[in-house]
């Protein structure tokens, strides 16, 4: 696993031993951030159920001007710090080790992010508990870009009854990225 693109190409990123985690393919991630290509620069990011953090250090990589990671895992949140430290990207990040609605309670008022990123453990609903704690967050803005990486099974169908709109999906082999946003 690498960073693809950006001030940091190349750079080898340590993954999490074990099937706790699924990296996203280098593939999958290409075609990701080649949709947002327009909306990462100077961007504040956040990378919920991190993992390694490779989403959120692509995103720093391509110009985003600050990401916060969130991921619960002790080896994945230590990962994470490896990569972090490793990219020199310290002052340009922070990691949050703690379940997701308690990291996203403990921003409230301190951030504003324009994407948010999030790929939860498979079928278990999790984004749609991010999402109902999202419809009434500060942390959004108006235009905030909602990333839910889900497999291919997930019915977000839900989301209108929230207060968002899906924007489009993008179905790869064995799961999908779907764009979600304010209505």
């Amino acid at each position: 696993m690498r960073i693809i693109a950006g001030s940091k190409r190349r750079l080898p990123l340590k993954t999490v031993e074990g099937k706790d985690t699924r990296p996203t393919t280098d593939r999958i991630k290409e075609t990701l951030f080649n949709m947002l290509q327009n909306e990462i620069y100077g961007c504040y990011f956040l990378d919920l159920f991190a993992g390694s953090g490779q989403i959120g250090l692509e995103a720093l990589s391509r110009g985003a001007r600050y990401v916060v990671f969130v991921e619960n895992a002790k080896k994945a949140a230590a990962c994470i710090t490896e990569n972090i430290r490793f990219t020199k990207s310290d002052k340009e990040s922070l990691l949050l080790q703690m379940d997701v609605i308690a990291a996203l309670r403990s921003m409230e008022g301190k951030y504003q992010f324009d994407i948010i990123f999030m790929d939860p453990p498979y079928d278990k609903e999790l984004e749609r508990e991010v999402l109902e704690y999202l419809k009434s967050s500060s942390l959004l803005k108006e235009d905030t870009l909602m990333i839910t990486e889900a497999s291919l099974q997930t019915d977000l169908s839900y989301v209108n009854e929230l207060g968002f709109t899906i924007l489009k999906e993008k179905c790869y082999k064995t799961n999908k990225h779907i764009f979600i946003q304010k209505q």
